[in-house]
């Protein structure tokens, strides 16, 4: 038999907790997870914080509890079904690309780059193709602005993984996001290229991006906008038809 592992407690604690968190149904307050694990509230505590600062766990304005936050969600999901999300959502891509006569995508976080799954437009089906499971820095397009604006943790992995990648200029366009609740991106990832991104929420937590792009001389800023207010519309009519 091999040696047994030098295990570290720190983690072994941290596992715990998460686990124990899971198993509560996604959420647990301080005490009852002190209570579980046996380990002491202040120990909890400080573990919870680590892991509330890096993105695995958080918690919600008005609620004392901690909930599994969306790194540990996107680990998940990165393991689960894409084709379940990408099923689920494709009504709503096809009703903006309908509407918009622009290409849509649907976007997911994958560590700290964003990744489409699906693409519904007029594009050239090679370019579709190609453009389809490639991966992009959260930092450039809009949809990767609509996760790093509403997904705890993400911000400092980008700046973790890359170093000054978010500058003052990115920084602001992340809290316009969070005001506005939509991203624009004009010619800022592909030149002759505008789009805008909007979030989809399970639960209440951002899970994808449903981005739209096209020809900058056909979505011109202020079409922009209104098309953000007709996607959020489809988005939340799917959401409401998933319920």
């Amino acid at each position: 038999m091999g040696k047994t592992p030098k295990l570290i407690q720190s983690i072994e604690r941290s596992v715990a907790i998460l686990e124990i968190i899971a198993q509560e149904g996604g959420s647990a307050r301080l005490q009852q997870i002190a209570a579980i694990s046996g380990i002491g509230k202040t120990t909890v505590h400080n573990i919870l914080q680590t892991l509330d600062h890096l993105g695995y766990v958080q918690r919600r304005a008005g609620d004392v509890r901690y909930h599994l936050g969306g790194r540990i969600l996107n680990l998940s999901r990165i393991a689960g079904d894409d084709d379940g999300l990408r099923t689920r959502m494709r009504p709503a891509l096809e009703a903006i690309a309908h509407e918009s006569g622009a290409t849509v995508y649907l976007g997911v976080p994958s560590g700290d780059e964003a990744v489409y799954l699906d693409i519904v437009g007029p594009q050239d089906p090679v370019v579709r193709a190609s453009r389809l499971r490639r991966r992009e820095t959260l930092e450039g397009a809009a949809v990767g602005l609509v996760f790093l604006a509403f997904m705890p943790g993400l911000g400092r992995r980008v700046c973790a993984t890359r170093a000054r990648a978010l500058d003052a200029t990115v920084l602001d366009e992340i809290e316009a996001v969070r005001v506005k609740g939509y991203a624009l991106d004009l010619e800022a990832y592909r030149p002759g290229e505008h789009g805008v991104a909007v979030p989809w929420r399970e639960n209440g937590e951002v899970r994808a991006g449903i981005a739209l792009t096209g020809p900058a001389a056909h979505l011109p800023r202020y079409r922009l906008v209104r098309l953000a207010w007709m996607m959020m519309r489809h988005v939340e009519q799917a959401t409401i038809q998933q319920c």
